[in-house]
């Protein structure tokens, strides 16, 4: 244990070294506390990435080992199996993944890059890993091709050259198809880029060649020369190939297909326009868009299926991307909500020789991932099993919670699952490779999603003053949540200044009138109306109602309305609550809306901070004006203070009169810096506004919870950003100021930061607990308002909650953060809640008392009196943290964390060993601090922070965990405990499992007796070293990955190793095994042979002399 007392002697380093404490020891020794937490406990690493793929560039799909890999334009890959079963890896590079080749069946993978790199994945570990690399010099890689059970990888380029790879060796063959020999030698013009590469189905020996500017080549691979060309006037974008090898399709630039029969030169035998309209005189039909990407799928009983991408009319302005599946003579639009940048269909075989028998088709779309079933009439969708849809609407904010009560999954799912839409295919999603890991901690699932804005009445007209005058985000956008798991209260606040409050229930109602509270929040130093109160003074609640709203629960009235109909419009609310009966789903539903209104015709300032506790049926929020206490069950406004009235006659700013301003500065907005190339679909509002949606983590009792928002894209400068986030906590994204604001506006518009509910010792020298409000503001003071509550029951219902500012605890340098109350032993006192209980039966007062209980505090009155220091404060601003001694509010400890930077999130944290105070800094820095000593105990650069959207969405929860959004569609998961660093490898998934590869199809008698199956090629006799001789070294440099020990046991097992062997994958283990016992045995027998020679040999040179050897 560290001895704290000798600290005095450092306290002159202080500021010298930021990393070094500086403490204060009170009078009294009683608060050496033993410490648990140890820096060993503490390691950093991330566990696992959630979400859809931001930015997705291409896509690959293992029709034997069921597995999707997905490849985005920042180099990232995600592999996905069955549900609870993904993967993410990292190109170091980070240029965009052109394409993807899956070694079928052999646990590795092929990524071509845009910077003219190969590599070679092995994914037969856990954390796949690069075995090989090579990168072109010279030239640019367009289109990559791997045959089925070969290990020979055919590279396209833009130069229109065919180079091949070694997949084993990663090394490049001396056979090359040179552009000049596979065209006609009498044409001058050059064919362009290679586009597609492919061997013919019935004879590995033929190889097609797609040129983008319109030729094909048939090229035969062991006479080194074009068997066939065929020419069509318009660019190539794909080819494909029946699976009999006689016929192959292109698709074009025009949106014409082309059906042409190998042996025939001239004509394809068959031109199709599928969405051209067809004139009457026989001309040919009107061009269409480009025919992005085309397959050919035949079945053993049925028509073959065309499906393609693109290819629609011109004329069709505005409609949405479509997929078209023709099928015999009928032909299906399938419309898709974004763009299509891929699609894969799915069939039984992996034999491009065989019917191929498609099930499905996955399309990748720019935000999304569908699945097609073809089996179905109406091609009907599966159900998406990923939590790929947290992007519906843009994230405004997240928060974390871990270790929540054991029935809050059940009862969010039970809810949830009534919102699934109907019409999805009955079959089981058809992704479904891999093997769940030992834990479940890293899974998502997305139990339940709330729409905020269904309160309001989204008809406004353009005269209201709405709230695009308050923000310029999106009117119903999310800004701050409040959640207690316990009691499953739910508060939100929005950026219109408003704040919804939410209960529970397990049933269905009819709110015939949404309630409403409208409160006037508007401070001016030179003309404050404050009546003379007791507790509950100050307040300037509007008891009046909005012009044309439904009645609306307005104040008790012992709350005196200090509002008047101005001229100006005075009391206009940001948003008009809807006046219509509201019908509530099971699930959250709203219980009362809390509305600022504008003043003197000007509009509120948005909330900045919130906090509600159930216990005491209390919510309270805060502006840069002051704060409001909502009575939630009494459905009143209890305080409504100006944050100078706070300070009462002790406030330590001499603070100037301000007159009200005049123009409004825009918003900051919400955006993030690295988001300039957002299409104009993402700046504009979605159809989903104000979706707030619930992910739990399963079987871990942690959720996370997630508003989905629409905001408007603007670029910021990082100088912006960091203006922005001095003057905006990371759960407060009010209107951005700008760098000149002085010091004494500052300051004349302190607000409020955050909240603490507790029960501890009101004021200095108190001897007994207190339910109390502690309240943090932008100026680093942290305020004490005593609460006094009814006695729980009927009098609950009737009495006023008395609230009593008692003064100032502590001041610290930069807005305050977080605050918490440790018990005597250091151990953290949660706010008191009460258990959830059905809202919507009607109970006698009796039945619902039981269920409503409050968590008892841990310290009695007694004990505290007997050891007079029995609570601990802890406090975190964005500089420093201190912790006080209670009732003596003496600073015991306090720790500079950081002068160059601030602290964007702090949490105090429950670990297995302790509690800690774990940051994040604006330089990207996250430390843990111990309780109640402040030793920093881990500090590691992790990611500078480079936009708001880190800013905005990093949290820390208990057990080590912490995540952000680190793309706009994408969570990061981290944890900083070592035990979970150290068992994350058993926690992972597998995505490799030991299958069997499908028979071939049988050739039939009389095709094996005359001839006509699949022609196979010894590929090694021709591209091998010693017939095609070695390839140029300055063409392709070789570059080993770094796989590791891991990696290499991968290879050596059979990456790409010969075919015969991962074909008894099933047994493969017990095998490995049988030989290592075999290798054992034998080097045993090696040993003891080795020793008794050497004994043999000893015993003959024993005697003999030096002169004798």
């Amino acid at each position: 244990m560290k001895k704290f007392n000798i600290r005095k002697v450092l306290d002159g380093l202080k500021e010298v070294s930021s990393s070094t404490p500086s403490v204060q020891v009170g009078p009294q020794e009683n608060h050496l506390i033993q410490e648990t937490l140890q820096s060993e406990h503490f390691q950093l690493c991330k566990t696992v990435r959630h979400g859809f793929p931001y930015q997705p560039s291409s896509m690959a799909f293992d029709p034997v080992q069921k597995i999707l890999a997905i490849g985005t334009q920042s180099g990232a890959l995600r592999l996905f199996g069955r549900p609870g079963v993904e993967c993410y890896c990292q190109h170091e590079s980070g240029a965009a993944v052109i394409q993807l080749q899956f070694l079928i069946n052999e646990g590795a993978l092929v990524s071509a890059l845009a910077d003219d790199s190969v590599h070679l994945w092995n994914l037969r570990q856990k954390r796949p890993a690069i075995l090989h690399s090579l990168k072109f010099n010279r030239e640019r890689i367009t289109f990559c091709h791997l045959p089925f059970q070969s290990k020979w990888l055919y590279i396209g380029t833009e130069r229109g050259n065919v180079h091949i790879v070694n997949v084993e060796s990663f090394m490049l063959s001396g056979y090359v198809i040179m552009w000049n020999k596979a065209i006609e030698l009498s044409s001058k013009a050059h064919p362009g880029p290679v586009v597609h590469i492919s061997d013919n189905p019935m004879d590995e020996g033929k190889l097609i060649i797609g040129f983008e500017s319109g030729i094909v080549v048939l090229w035969d691979l062991k006479s080194k020369k074009a068997d066939y060309r065929y020419t069509y006037d318009e660019a190539i974008h794909s080819v494909a190939w029946h699976h009999e090898g006689k016929q192959f399709i292109c698709s074009h630039s025009d949106g014409t297909l082309t059906i042409w029969n190998v042996r025939g030169q001239g004509k394809p035998i068959q031109t199709i326009t599928p969405h051209g309209k067809q004139p009457k005189d026989g001309k040919k039909p009107e061009p269409c868009k480009p025919i992005l990407k085309v397959e050919y799928k035949t079945t053993r009983n049925g028509e073959p299926f065309i499906i393609l991408s693109g290819g629609l009319s011109y004329d069709t302005v505005g409609r949405r991307p479509c997929l078209t599946v023709m099928h015999g003579k009928s032909t299906a639009v399938l419309e898709m909500d974004y763009p299509i940048v891929d699609f894969l269909t799915l069939c039984e075989t992996p034999y491009p020789n065989d019917f191929q028998e498609p099930y499905a088709v996955v399309v990748l779309l720019e935000k999304d991932l569908v699945v097609i079933d073809l089996a179905q009439n109406g091609y009907p969708i599966f159900e998406n099993p990923y939590p790929l849809t947290i992007h519906e609407s843009p994230v405004t904010c997240c928060e974390y919670f871990a270790d929540c009560p054991v029935d809050l999954i059940p009862a969010l799912y039970s809810v949830g699952s009534r919102q699934k839409r109907q019409g999805y295919s009955k079959k089981e999603w058809p992704i479904s490779g891999g093997n769940w890991g030992q834990g479940t901690q890293i899974m998502l699932q997305v139990l339940y999603k709330l729409k905020t804005a269904k309160v309001f009445d989204r008809n406004r007209s353009r005269e209201d003053k709405g709230s695009a005058d308050v923000s310029d985000e999106d009117p119903f956008a999310i800004q701050i949540m409040a959640w207690c798991p316990e009691s499953r209260m739910l508060c939100v606040a929005g950026v219109s200044a408003n704040v919804i409050i939410y209960r529970f229930s397990k049933l269905e109602v009819t709110t015939e009138v949404v309630q409403l509270l409208e409160v006037r929040m508007q401070y001016e130093l030179n003309d404050i109306e404050s009546p003379d109160g007791g507790g509950g003074g100050g307040e300037q609640t509007s008891a009046l109602p909005t012009p044309g709203a439904s009645p609306q629960t307005s104040g008790p009235p012992s709350h005196p309305s200090t509002s008047s109909n101005n001229s100006d419009g005075g009391n206009m609310p940001c948003l008009k609550v809807r006046s219509t009966p509201l019908k509530q789903s099971p699930g959250y539903q709203v219980d009362l809306v809390v509305q600022l209104v504008w003043v003197s015709g000007e509009p509120p300032q948005q909330i900045t901070s919130l906090a509600l506790n159930s216990s005491y049926g209390l919510v309270v929020f805060g502006n840069s004006n002051g704060l409001a206490v909502v009575d939630y069950v009494q459905k009143t406004v209890v305080l409504n203070l100006g944050t100078v009235e706070l300070y009462g006659s002790n406030d330590p700013y001499q603070r100037q009169p301000r007159s009200p301003r005049k123009t409004r500065q825009p918003s900051g907005g919400l955006c993030d810096i690295n988001e300039g190339s957002a299409t104009s679909e993402d700046r504009c509002k979605s159809p989903t506004s104000g979706n707030m949606s619930f992910s739990g983590l399963l079987k871990e009792k942690c959720y996370n919870i997630t508003a989905f928002v629409p905001c408007r894209h603007k670029t910021q400068t990082v100088d912006q950003l960091r203006i922005y986030l001095q003057y905006h906590r990371d759960n407060s994204f009010s209107r951005s100021r700008s760098s000149s604001v002085t010091s004494i506006d500052k300051e004349a518009r302190e607000a409020i930061g955050s909240f603490h509910f507790c029960e501890t010792f009101a004021r200095k020298g108190d001897s007994t607990l207190t339910p109390c409000l502690a309240v943090g503001t932008s100026l680093g003071t942290v305020l004490i308002l005593a609460l006094t509550l009814p006695p729980a029951g009927e009098q609950r219902q009737m009495q006023p909650v008395i609230i009593s500012p008692t003064g100032m605890l502590v001041r610290l340098k930069g807005s305050i953060l977080r605050m918490a109350i440790l018990d005597s032993t250091g151990s953290q006192l949660s706010p008191a809640y009460e258990s959830w209980y059905e809202p919507n039966v009607t109970a006698d007062g009796e039945e619902r008392e039981k269920v409503r209980k409050r968590r008892p505090v841990s310290v009695s009155p007694s004990t505290s009196q007997d050891l007079n220091e029995s609570q601990y404060a802890v406090v975190c601003s964005e500089k420093q943290a201190k912790v006080i001694s209670l009732p003596s509010q003496t600073c015991i400890y306090k720790h500079s964390i950081t002068e160059t930077s601030f602290i964007l999130r702090a949490d105090v944290v429950q670990m297995s060993q302790g509690v800690c105070v774990a940051c994040f800094c604006a330089n990207g820095h996250i430390m843990t601090l111990s309780l109640p000593g402040l030793r920093p105990l881990m500090d590691v650069n992790y990611l500078p922070l480079t936009d708001m959207r880190i800013a905005r969405t990093f949290c820390f929860t208990n057990l080590g965990q912490a995540m952000y959004l680190c793309s706009p569609t994408e969570i990061q998961r981290i944890t900083y405990s070592q035990d979970t660093c150290e068992n994350l490898q058993e926690m992972l998934g597998e995505l490799f499992t030991p299958v069997e590869t499908p028979e071939a199809p049988n050739r039939g008698f009389f095709k094996g007796l005359f001839g006509g199956g699949a022609q196979s090629l010894d590929r090694e006799e021709l591209f091998g070293e010693l017939a095609a001789g070695k390839a140029s070294r300055s063409l392709a440099q070789h570059i080993p990955g770094p796989g590791g020990i891991e990696g290499m046991k991968g290879a050596a097992s059979g990456v790409v190793g010969d075919l015969a062997r991962a074909r008894i994958a099933l047994d493969e283990r017990g095998q490995k095994l049988g030989e290592l016992e075999e290798r054992t045995a034998a080097m045993m027998a090696s040993a003891e042979s080795f020793s008794k020679h050497a004994h043999d040999m000893m015993l003959k040179c024993k005697d003999k002399k030096w002169y004798q050897f």
